[in-house]
């Protein structure tokens, strides 16, 4: 294996595209990785039954299966970039009330997914974008006035231990399971590097407020991923406050 991590983020589906088949037993290397997105998926309960949900980075399907387990009655549009990861997600038995969409999230506006919804779920997506303030913006014109958005994704909180931890356990588990899998490590050296790069908990929120979001807040999980993963949910304003003149 090589240090080497360097994937630009415009070639990141075609990554996941190759990682596709054994994507899902990798995470499950993970004891808690449903759990975690089946908490996250909670945060989504205040929208009530019968909730509109965009569940953007879908991937194989994990985070929606987590959102029907959780939600009452919801109906999902599930979207990812990656067009094996979608046809492994398509593959899985699904009730009427959810479909999938292929689509890069900076041309969901262009596609047709009936917005407004009243919650966006997007796990382990944001820090893989090229620009995350225009992705949130792009989420927040798809949402409802009042609506939520659940980010649920490695944001290091800005201490030696959880970058520390994060590193170890992705050098001594993650990667050198996807080279036993596949000989191809480059999508995970490539998650290692932008988990560390990307913003800490209070940078994320602030990112939010500056985007327009309100009530933001950020719950980290227990366990090894304790100030690594974190669900992070915001509102959109039910009114848009005027300046005076």
């Amino acid at each position: 294996m090589t240090a080497h991590t360097d994937l630009d983020r415009s070639v990141v589906p075609a990554a996941f595209d190759r990682a596709a088949a054994h994507y899902d037993r990798l995470v499950g290397l993970n004891p808690g990785y449903h759990a975690h997105l089946r908490a996250a998926a909670r945060a989504a309960r205040a929208a009530g039954p019968g909730a509109r949900v965009l569940d953007v980075g879908c991937g194989t399907g994990a985070s929606t299966r987590a959102l029907l387990s959780t939600l009452v009655d919801p109906e999902i549009v599930a979207v990812d970039a990656s067009p094996a990861m979608l046809a492994l997600a398509e593959r899985r038995p699904w009730p009427g009330s959810v479909r999938f969409v292929h689509s890069a999230v900076d041309d969901l506006p262009g596609a047709e997914l009936e917005s407004p919804f009243d919650v966006v779920f997007a796990a382990y997506l944001l820090r893989n974008v090229a620009e995350p303030d225009a992705t949130l913006a792009t989420l927040r014109r798809l949402l409802r006035p009042g609506g939520t958005l659940v980010l649920h994704d490695y944001t290091l909180a800005d201490r030696l231990r959880p970058r520390l931890v994060w590193t170890v356990v992705c050098w001594s588990v993650i990667i050198p399971a996807a080279w036993a899998l596949s000989r191809d490590t480059g999508l995970y050296r490539y998650l290692w590097r932008s988990a560390r790069q990307f913003d800490s908990p209070s940078r994320l929120r602030r990112r939010l407020l500056d985007a327009g979001y309100t009530d933001v807040h950020a719950h980290t999980v227990g366990g090894w991923q304790r100030d690594v993963l974190h669900t992070v949910t915001a509102t959109v304003p039910r009114t848009v406050l005027r300046e005076t003149p």
